[in-house]
């Protein structure tokens, strides 16, 4: 009989182990690293500053947080709600992603509902809504929200995280106080990822980390996901999986393209332009890449500040739907024009 009850006791040890691997194992890193408290948040410090002053005073107007995706709006928004309510915070807090949740029938519901309910909260605390992606909303849900605000305005306060704070009604606007984020510099991304890498194990070179920084263009999300896909796809980072994975030209091709229309060479550089083509690359990524890496070539100003005129006049013909590979050609063979008359010039 005991060695019967022995094995019935092993099965379940054996099951209870094996799930909270995998499940470790998954979770995003995104999710895995997002900052608890404000003083954790990268960037836009002058923004995160007044935000700490809200939690340390307790009294927190509405807020309205604009700015690129990724820039970390809806963390800063969480990270204020903790400093407030503490333990209340599961309580106390609704979320809401509005770009699901946009109808009038939310506001009429599920937001108006909260705001009626009594919760015991620290002494001048107040209840927060958080409506992410709220420039998604409807003009008739804005209007309904509009009077909400005004009547609950003693025991709950709106927190609404948006790309353009345009696309959110005047009324709500005048309501809130409209605090704004910029793209993350290249510096910030870096120093997060060099964190990462290193609580991870990491294997990486200097060039994968510069490919993800120039792939993530400021946005830390696009970062964080771009490295664990690299990593846990190729087990190494460098420039050449990084590029494989996000499935963009590669820089050094287009520097090397751009540096033979410097010296005139239109057939060397319509090779480059013709070999991105043949691997299947969209005439709006090629032109995006051509841009940023103009923006930073070591090439004379005027000849520079030429270069992206015509790239600027050549992606508006793309995103008109002239996009072939003579449409790319023919920009090629501008920007050579442009350098060989420069040159006559200067001579």
């Amino acid at each position: 009989m005991a060695g019967e009850e022995e094995m019935i006791v092993d099965p379940p040890e054996k099951n209870t182990t094996q799930p909270k691997k995998s499940g470790g194992f998954e979770l995003p890193w995104v999710e895995k690293y997002r900052p608890i408290l404000l003083k954790d948040i990268i960037g836009n410090e002058e923004t995160v500053t007044r935000l700490e002053i809200f939690a340390k005073e307790g009294n927190v107007p509405n807020v309205i947080i604009a700015g690129p995706p990724g820039t970390g709006k809806t963390t800063s928004i969480l990270c204020l709600a903790r400093a407030l309510l503490g333990s209340s915070f599961k309580d106390a807090v609704l979320e809401l992603n509005a770009s699901n949740d946009r109808g009038i029938d939310v506001v009429r519901n599920k937001i108006k509902m909260f705001a009626q309910q009594k919760v015991t909260l620290p002494k001048g605390r107040h209840k927060i809504i958080i409506l992410d992606e709220a420039d998604s909303m409807t003009d008739g849900a804005q209007q309904a929200l509009r009077r909400t605000m005004e009547i609950y305005s003693k025991t709950t306060r709106f927190a609404l995280a948006c790309n353009s704070s345009d696309k959110i009604i005047e009324p709500i606007q005048s309501r809130c106080a409209v605090l704004r984020y910029s793209r993350l510099t290249d510096a910030q991304v870096l120093s997060r990822l060099l964190t990462i890498c290193e609580k991870e194990t990491v294997s990486y070179t200097d060039d994968g980390l510069q490919a993800i920084v120039f792939t993530a263009q400021g946005d830390m999300r696009q970062g964080l996901n771009n490295l664990q896909s690299t990593f846990q796809g190729f087990g190494h980072v460098n420039s050449e999986n990084v590029f494989k994975v996000c499935d963009e030209p590669h820089p050094l091709l287009i520097k090397d393209m751009l540096q033979h229309c410097v010296d005139g060479k239109i057939d060397e550089a319509y090779q480059v332009m013709s070999h991105l083509w043949k691997l299947g690359y969209a005439p709006e990524d090629i032109i995006g890449i051509v841009f940023r890496v103009c923006k930073t070539f070591n090439m004379a100003e005027y000849l520079k500040l030429e270069f992206i005129k015509e790239i600027g006049y050549t992606h508006m013909r793309i995103v008109q739907g002239v996009n072939t590979l003579l449409q790319m050609s023919a920009l090629l063979a501008r920007l050579c024009k442009i350098s060989v008359i420069s040159k006559e010039d200067s001579q």
